[in-house]
């Protein structure tokens, strides 16, 4: 499993969460909302801490990272997070590894 960040996702980031360098983010499964992967769950992203990550990305100095507890949300995909312009929000995408 990997994780896949756009430069475009990459500024909407340092935008809107204010994510600099050192700043350690976590992609995490939340009970509701819609997945193309998960029925009734949807991914959760926030700055935090990480405790046993599984899997992680060093993106311009920014740590993105995916806890032991939250990988089976994934169920063996690479997460992919890119920028819609239209919807001026994070797009996930989720592709079998």
């Amino acid at each position: 499993m990997k994780i896949n960040i756009s430069d475009d996702a990459l500024k909407w980031f340092r935008e809107e969460m204010e994510a600099e360098k050192g700043d350690k983010i976590r992609f995490y499964a939340r009970y509701g909302g819609s997945s193309p992967i998960q029925e009734a769950f949807s991914l959760g992203v926030t700055k935090d801490t990480p405790f046993e990550p599984s899997v992680t990305l060093l993106h311009e100095d920014i740590m993105f990272f995916i806890e032991e507890r939250d990988e089976w949300y994934f169920t063996g995909h690479d997460l992919y997070v890119s920028f819609n312009d239209q919807s001026n929000e994070l797009e996930y995408s989720y592709k079998k590894s």
